[in-house]
């Protein structure tokens, strides 16, 4: 599953750069979130880390984006081959 940025972001810009897999950009108002490139940091670390950093709680799993844990690692995967 990926996860997504709510309106209630205030753009603090701590978590663009906590991403290992740049899914994580601005967007026309607040941060979003790249579902291709979302592995809620599978393969990186044990919890996704924009979580982790956010001050306001608005990163939630993106209910349009339901992912299994393998499919994650499925990801992670190509990803990492994409940038070898």
């Amino acid at each position: 599953m990926s996860l997504v940025i709510t309106d209630e972001c205030i753009n603090c810009d701590v978590c663009e750069p906590e991403c290992p897999n740049q899914a994580i950009s601005m967007g026309p108002d607040i941060y979003v979130i790249d579902p291709k490139r979302c592995t809620e940091c599978v393969g990186h670390f044990d919890e996704p880390q924009c979580v982790q950093v956010c001050p306001v709680d608005c990163i939630p799993k993106d209910p349009e984006h339901v992912e299994a844990s393998e499919t994650l690692w499925m990801k992670y995967r190509r990803l990492q081959a994409e940038t070898a």
